[in-house]
């Protein structure tokens, strides 16, 4: 296990009053990012490092406060078919050195990750998605309950229970980060290199003209643009709308809470697709739980009482040593989800108008691979390698990428 640390005595770099600008938008700029999250974030910073700087980052609340804030930080990258492990793959290898690259702590801990098996049929799914992951360079081993309970001392694997534990699948290289300062780190990059970041304007229309993108409709005045992304998370589809086409993805809250702070006693990442539960313990303490996707279509971000019941029932009944732990708060993300649960990036029927979404529970682990992929797309006009398999074309020509095994979580 590898973590980024401050070195003992330092202190972690002073925020100065201001991390980045608030800039009055500009009428015209090369290229317009809808969507201020860490995606967005991220795509400004590699546009940035192709050359690329007159961006604006439009965000119709404040910087990452929409699913960037309201995530639980797991990142891995063992998925099954070769598209969705060589995007997530890809975004991993930049994850192991974004702290370098963004000049930022973002504490980075690859503390591993363990998804459980509890029925035969969890078995040979976990074994052949390891088989994949290692003919495609991943590191992952399927481990029986005892090797589980070796990575995961804590971890009730008596018989005894309604879905026993019976092995899992591993990826020592998976973990967590801390997300605010991973958004504050590609906002403060994109910010130094000339990147207008706006907060609180909301694109309220997106403007086509015989088929070509020239701008958007703002609630701070119209921007005239060469290319627009969107990059709009659970609100993509109202964003496609405006352009006069549709996606194929719906919005679920996905809820989640926090404990109070604790003593470390959760060296890793533990996931169960089977009782809907997954966790961690963060830096300072607190567990991290989150759960499955609330099955009807909303926008909510709010906790509800009957999710926390069922997450705090699975993780007791996973952790017995979690009993007597108190909620600290709870929260709700917009999930926006796809037939195959798996992402769209690429072209859309508009000239110049590029989208990324559709990531489900996916999209914080993904978010330097995405942002590196979409900058290339946008600085080129050619779809990169990684990003081919995803485009919107797929859900016409019948070539998805079915996911839902491997997204660890109910979508």
């Amino acid at each position: 296990m590898t973590t980024q640390q401050v070195p003992p005595g330092a202190e972690l770099p002073h925020h100065p009053e201001f991390l980045w600008h608030n800039p009055e938008p500009k009428r015209h700029y090369q290229v317009v990012i809808i969507g201020g999250g860490g995606h967005g974030l991220a795509t400004a910073h590699y546009l940035a490092k192709l050359g690329i700087t007159d961006v604006a980052v439009l965000e119709k609340g404040w910087l990452a406060g929409g699913n960037m804030a309201r995530n639980t930080t797991i990142i891995r990258s063992n998925y099954l078919w070769d598209a969705s492990a060589g995007i997530y793959e890809h975004a991993l290898k930049l994850w192991e050195t974004l702290d370098v690259d963004l000049d930022y702590p973002i504490l980075f801990s690859q503390r591993g990750v363990l998804n459980l098996d509890h029925s035969l049929t969890d078995i040979r799914d976990s074994r052949r998605r390891v088989a994949a992951n290692r003919l495609n360079g991943i590191d992952a081993e399927w481990v029986d309950a005892k090797g589980a309970k070796e990575i995961c001392p804590i971890l009730n694997i008596n018989d005894n229970i309604r879905y026993p534990v019976l092995g899992g699948t591993y990826q020592p290289r998976g973990g967590i980060a801390k997300h605010d300062y991973v958004a504050w780190g590609f906002a403060r990059s994109a910010d130094a290199a000339g990147i207008d970041l706006v907060q609180n304007c909301e694109v309220t229309g997106i403007d086509v003209t015989a088929g070509k993108v020239t701008g958007v409709q703002t609630s701070r005045g119209p921007i005239t643009a060469d290319a627009v992304a969107m990059i709009g998370a659970g609100h993509s589809s109202v964003l496609a709308a405006m352009a006069g086409f549709r996606l194929p993805i719906q919005s679920h809250p996905l809820q989640a809470l926090v404990s109070e702070l604790l003593e470390t006693v959760h060296p890793t990442v533990v996931m169960s697709n089977a009782v809907h539960v997954y966790v961690s313990q963060a830096h300072k303490g607190e567990l991290v739980m989150g759960a499955g996707v609330d099955s009807y279509n909303g926008y909510g971000q709010r906790g509800a009482f009957h999710v926390i019941e069922r997450q705090m029932s699975a993780a007791v009944e996973l952790f017995p040593i979690f009993a007597r732990a108190h909620v600290l708060r709870t929260w709700g993300g917009i999930v926006d989800t796809t037939p195959d649960a798996s992402a769209i990036m690429g072209l859309t029927p508009v000239e110049n108008l590029y989208v990324t979404c559709g990531w489900g529970t996916g999209g914080f682990k993904a978010t330097p691979g995405v942002g590196h992929q979409m900058a290339e797309l946008i600085a080129t006009g050619k779809v990169p390698d990684l990003m081919g398999e995803f485009s919107l074309e797929r859900f016409t020509t019948g070539r998805l990428v079915d996911e839902h095994g491997a997204a660890a979580v109910a979508h």
